[in-house]
C-alpha cells in the first residue's frame, strides 16, 4: 500500500533526490535517479559563487536548475496531497479499495501540502529572480561595453 501523506512528504524533503519516485515507482524508475542531476548541478553552482564570487556566469546557469528543481518537486508534493483518495487507491494502489485508508487526507497530508506551497513558491520566486537579475546586469554590462 502506497500512502498519500509518505509520499508527498517524501516529495517536499526528498524530492529532489528521487525519492518519492522511488516510494511510488521503485527503483527502476529512470526519472528518481534522473532527479539528483540538477539537484547536483545547482549545489555545484552555489559552491561556484562561494568560490569564484557572483560574476560566474556558469553558476548564474546551475543555481536556478536547483531552485526549479526544489519548486518542482514541492509542486508534486501539492499535487499529492491534493489528490482524490479514489483516484489515488486506484492508480497507486490498485488492488486495494477506493477508500483504502492509504488515500485518505489526513493532518499530516495537509501539512506537506501548506510547506511545500510556501516554501516551494518562496524557492521558486527567488530562483526567477536571481535569474532575471543576472541576465539583466549582464546585458547592461554589455550595453556600457559597447557604447565605449
Amino acid at each position: 500500500m502506497k500512502n498519500k501523506t509518505v509520499a508527498a512528504w517524501l516529495a517536499f524533503v526528498g524530492g529532489p533526490l528521487g525519492l518519492h519516485r522511488f516510494y511510488l515507482h521503485g527503483l527502476s524508475d529512470m526519472l528518481g535517479w534522473l532527479l539528483p542531476i540538477p539537484t547536483a548541478l545547482g549545489l555545484y553552482g552555489i559552491q561556484r559563487v562561494q568560490a569564484l564570487g557572483q560574476d560566474d556566469h556558469t553558476s548564474w546557469i546551475l543555481i536556478p536548475l536547483l531552485g526549479f528543481t526544489i519548486a518542482g518537486c514541492a509542486l508534486q508534493a501539492i499535487l499529492y496531497g491534493l489528490t482524490p483518495p479514489e483516484k489515488w487507491n486506484a492508480r497507486f494502489n490498485a488492488a486495494a479499495a477506493p477508500d483504502a485508508p492509504a488515500g485518505r487526507t489526513r493532518w499530516a497530508t495537509i501539512f506537506a501540502i501548506g510547506l511545500a506551497l510556501m516554501i516551494g513558491t518562496t524557492v521558486l520566486m527567488a530562483s526567477l529572480a536571481f535569474s532575471f537579475q543576472r541576465y539583466f546586469e549582464y546585458q547592461i554590462e554589455e550595453a556600457r561595453k559597447i557604447s565605449q
